[in-house]
């Protein structure tokens, strides 16, 4: 009697178990719209996680198209990538994007997706690999080759004189003038072993994957992607003429007065002292001119619009 009684209530809880799915699967008692619209709604007031649970409850409790499972995924990934700068769960979304719903219109910006997800957990050659997957390009990887004495050990971590030397070649020039002779270069490497040190250290607390770490390394990347960028388009085709530098200090002699005393008018300098500065604000005018005309152009190229009036 006792074994039946117990296999009645394994099978009654059976049921019961998948009654309760069937109820999950069809949303429990609010329409799937009211859930979804719920989910907007928090997303709208800027509670990015309690809006992921929503669409999540959207996504895993009602009966959805494919494509429309793939639009839920992706708006879920893009709250983690862009709101909460979490690229581990928007990685986790994106792949099933790929994975999941391999025909679906969102697919190519999920893979690049999973590409920035990568990079920006310093994945670099996951990050690669899923470059060659998507086809956006071959990937090569190239190492660099500091060969030289050991001068440093850091466990057996091997620091050699071609390792120091890139170090300081990274400084502003300003800084490499400073160090000049073996003290300053012993201090120097001190430094940067400290550095490590306290990088190492840092990187075993997982602090490498701190939120806040990897969008401060993603803008650094940027900016130095921009700086880069910016120093070999303004750079073509400037070719600066004496004459050109005669023209442009005729034409901006106010620029090149001696302050006077009191009501004295200044003293207009020659041409031959200041063409220093001349030919600095000439240059400097003619890449303002090139970034201008750049930006222009890459804008008319994305078709970007800007809506004013939307602006308080």
């Amino acid at each position: 009697m006792k074994r039946w009684f117990s296999v009645g209530m394994m099978a009654l809880g059976l049921a019961l178990a998948l009654g309760l799915g069937a109820c999950q699967k069809s949303g429990g008692n609010l329409p799937a719209q009211k859930v979804r619209d719920l989910a907007n709604a928090l997303y709208n007031r800027e509670l990015f996680e309690q809006s992921i649970r929503e669409y999540e409850r959207y996504l895993n409790n009602y009966d959805l198209s494919e494509e429309e499972q793939a639009n839920v995924s992706y708006t879920i990934a893009n709250i983690y990538f862009e709101r909460l700068k979490d690229y581990e769960n928007a990685l986790a979304y994106y792949i099933r994007i790929k994975e999941l719903y391999p025909n679906s219109s969102l697919l190519d910006e999920a893979e690049k997706r999973i590409v920035e997800c990568l990079e920006r957990l310093q994945r670099s050659a996951d990050a690669q690999q899923a470059l060659a997957e998507a086809t956006f390009l071959d990937p090569s990887k190239v190492q660099k080759k500091r060969p030289g004495e050991v001068i440093a050990k850091i466990g057996n971590r091997e620091i050699t004189t071609g390792d120091l030397e890139y170090e300081m070649k990274q400084l502003p020039p300003f800084m490499l003038e400073q160090i000049k002779d073996k003290s300053q270069k012993l201090e120097f490497l001190r430094q940067y072993i400290a550095t490590e040190l306290l990088y190492d250290t840092a990187r075993r607390r997982g602090l490498d994957r701190d939120p806040e770490v990897l969008e401060a390394a993603f803008q650094a990347k940027k900016r130095a992607m921009v700086e880069k960028l910016l120093q070999e388009e303004l750079s073509q085709n400037l070719q600066v003429e004496e004459e050109d530098l005669v023209m442009y200090y005729r034409a901006n002699k106010e620029k090149y007065t001696e302050k006077g005393e009191g009501d004295q008018p200044g003293k207009q300098l020659a041409f031959e002292q200041v063409r220093e500065q001349v030919l600095k604000d000439y240059i400097r005018e003619k890449q303002q001119s090139a970034y201008q005309r750049l930006i222009e152009r890459l804008m008319r190229a994305e078709g970007v619009q800007i809506f004013e009036d939307k602006i308080q």
